[in-house]
């Protein structure tokens, strides 16, 4: 076992790891986060994307221990405290952005960082942003629009990409993840 600290939206854990468990299975299995879906284990799909570093990873090609002293955000943190979208799952939910919802967490991610890069992209670099991440339902049409439509009330509301830095968070917190 390997000791590992990570802070995860925001709260930070302490844990024992086995050196070859994926970031993905960590964050689902031992933190709870389940926003983060297993989609296909082989980094084909991008649905396990989360936010390393204010990056976005597949968290099925990260070990966890790779992610030690690592900031992650995964889905589940993009919300406010208060429980009100970020503007990138307002904005799926509301041009309906996705059909199944399966791949929906890790395009919402992807679109995160590539918004954090690129406030203002193009239809083409959207679909460039986005290129690891695939959906089996929809034809991407309403995926580009939301996040076209999010960029665009992120720049009219000065709204921040991605969202606070843990030390800013208030629900910071140092947590011991017990077995």
């Amino acid at each position: 076992m390997t000791h590992i600290s990570m802070t995860v939206d925001g709260v930070r854990y302490d844990d024992d790891v086995e050196p070859r468990t994926l970031l993905v299975h960590h964050l689902r299995d031992r933190l709870g986060k389940v926003g983060t879906v297993v989609g296909c284990d082989t980094s084909n799909c991008g649905s396990c994307t989360v936010l390393m570093a204010g990056n976005s990873v597949k968290s099925c090609t990260v070990l966890a221990v790779q992610a030690d002293g690592s900031d992650v955000t995964t889905v589940e943190g993009l919300a406010g405290r208060d429980g009100s979208l970020h503007p990138v799952q307002r904005s799926f939910h509301e041009t309906h952005a996705l059909q199944c919802g399966y791949c929906t967490p890790g395009m919402i991610m992807a679109a995160v960082d590539l918004l954090a890069e690129n406030p203002d992209p193009s239809d083409d670099e959207i679909r460039e942003g986005l290129e690891g991440n695939l959906c089996r339902c929809t034809g991407y049409q309403n995926i580009v629009k939301a996040v076209r439509e999010a960029g665009a009330a992120m720049r009219t509301s000065g709204q921040q990409v991605p969202p606070a830095k843990p030390a800013e968070r208030p629900e910071t917190a140092a947590q011991e993840v017990t077995t």
